[in-house]
């Protein structure tokens, strides 16, 4: 298995600019296919799989194979249950991406044989059977989580907690349509805890959002570490996949390539 480093920020920069060329390239030609061509991405709490619709377009048009998971937010056997139906229709090895809550659910789901590496960004990334809220507990708490509201076991982010919190680096307009569309989640999902922990056995990269009001950027960059990701930082709130996807796109055209793929 490759050795694992935290990317510095200069060779960060340096990935940036490589993967904004090859995304460039694939405007005008068939880009070549990479070592793992499939990926299957997760999203996260307050959202549903069409969050990934911009990073999946920058990704077919390099080559890859993307698939959007849609998980009922119900409990995280649910969310590993609908991602692992996603995961048996691919043809061979596969990125797992996780946004958010979905970090849970990769970290659980990502020891799966046809999964080749991990990708988390600004999401969760819980040890096995850990107490992940008494964890985000030692950090500042983010302003987003004073706009919870729970109805009939269920809970979503108020509109202006949501626009403010969640999505605040996007258009307002844009960011009260993903509103209308958020993913309601069970009052227990935050409460489980995983059973395995793939990132301790697969190859893993992490984008830390560094301006997120929904997770704390400083819990980020312990899980990141923890996990000896390689680490990028993006200059974003909690939804970087939608308002930075060429970065995202470009740290999972990163993990595709051949030399990360393990025998």
């Amino acid at each position: 298995m490759l050795t694992r480093r935290r990317f510095s920020t200069r060779v960060a920069a340096a990935v940036g600019l490589a993967a904004a060329a090859r995304l460039a390239a694939a405007d005008t030609a068939p880009a070549a296919a990479p070592a793992i061509r499939n990926v299957v991405l997760v999203h996260g709490a307050y959202a549903d799989g069409s969050c990934w619709s911009d990073v999946i377009a920058l990704l077919q048009r390099a080559g890859l194979h993307a698939t959007a998971v849609q998980n009922p937010l119900t409990s995280l056997a649910d969310d590993v249950a609908a991602t692992q139906r996603i995961l048996a229709l691919q043809d061979g090895p596969t990125l797992l991406v996780g946004h958010s809550w979905a970090g849970t659910v990769i970290s659980e789901a990502g020891i799966d044989p046809k999964v080749a590496g991990l990708v988390y960004v600004a999401a969760r990334a819980p040890d096995a059977g850990e107490d992940y809220g008494a964890l985000a507990a030692r950090f500042p708490t983010p302003p987003a989580s004073a706009g919870l509201v729970k109805s009939g076991g269920f809970a979503q982010l108020s509109e202006e907690a949501f626009v403010r919190d969640f999505a605040g680096d996007l258009p307002t307009d844009k960011a009260r349509v993903l509103y209308a569309l958020q993913g309601r989640i069970a009052e227990t999902l935050f409460a489980s805890r995983t059973t395995v922990a793939a990132w301790r056995s697969k190859p893993n990269w992490y984008a830390v959002s560094t301006q997120d009001r929904t997770t704390s950027p400083e819990l980020q960059r312990f899980v990141a570490a923890r996990m000896k990701a390689r680490t990028i930082e993006i200059a974003s709130s909690h939804v970087s996949l939608i308002s930075h996807p060429r970065e995202i796109a470009g740290l999972i055209l990163e993990a595709a390539k051949p030399a990360t793929v393990t025998g």
